[in-house]
């Protein structure tokens, strides 16, 4: 990072480029939800209020099933799990903030904004708390606002959305650009792994609690081969020092 450039300036440049899937990800929710029979007010409010894009969709698609709600409720919030995780990893950056500032700062702690700030605190060591905050919200204001209006823009187009622009595309690509440079361990990539593996063999599930199963699997997995790896490496870090 530039010396002249500010964390708050270059936290909005790095969100820039998530602009390209949010906004067409937002307008698929949009039109998913008038389809749902919500209002513009209404769709604009679920990403208000819950801004987090899987499990929107998660609990927007069991709501046209007609799951009960108490099933769209825990799935939502499994889904949502990982939010549990991205605050542990963050905590030692931020967690020192006011509790109002850290408030702020959990509302709009979602997939890119995680993704980008972890990264950028890894590459700055020197950053201080305050410096550390700017650049959280920075990338929040690239990416949330645009979150906002291409939902209210879906919801007032509704169904007039042609198939063939296929907005659905935003998903899977959103995700892989998050999750793909994470994969930095073998404890990721095992948890990537399974919750791949457990997905398929459970998702004849009802209620889409395959989605479920294979998040907290996935969780499991992760932990555990995280636990083998310190355990080997401290393990032969042991035997070096006897051998010397």
């Amino acid at each position: 990072m530039s010396r002249s450039t500010s964390p708050y300036r270059q936290g909005v440049l790095d969100g820039l480029p998530f602009f390209a899937v949010i906004v067409p990800f937002g307008m698929l929710f949009g039109v998913i939800s008038a389809e749902a029979g919500l209002n513009m007010f209404e769709a604009v409010a679920f990403s208000v209020v819950v801004i987090a894009g899987a499990a929107q969709f998660t609990a927007i698609q069991l709501l046209i099933d007609q799951v009960p709600t108490l099933i769209v409720l825990t799935s939502a919030l499994a889904v949502n799990l990982r939010m549990a995780m991205y605050s542990a990893s963050l905590t030692p950056h931020i967690g020192g903030a006011p509790l109002w500032k850290r408030a702020i700062l959990a509302y709009f702690t979602i997939d890119q904004s995680y993704a980008c700030a972890i990264v950028a605190y890894e590459k700055n060591p020197q950053w201080q708390l305050q410096e550390k905050v700017s650049y959280f919200l920075g990338t929040a204001s690239a990416i949330c606002p645009p979150w906002y209006v291409s939902t209210a823009f879906g919801a007032w187009l509704g169904a007039g959305v042609p198939d063939n622009l296929a907005l659905d595309f935003a998903v899977p690509i959103t995700f892989i650009a998050m999750i793909g440079p994470m994969l930095r361990t073998g404890a990721h990539r095992a948890a990537a792994l399974a919750s791949v593996v457990l997905a398929l063999l459970f998702s004849g599930l009802p209620y889409n609690l395959g989605l479920m199963v294979a998040g907290v699997g996935a969780m499991m997995v992760g932990a555990q081969v995280e636990l083998w790896l310190e355990r080997r490496a401290t393990t032969g870090a042991n035997q070096e020092g006897e051998g010397a």
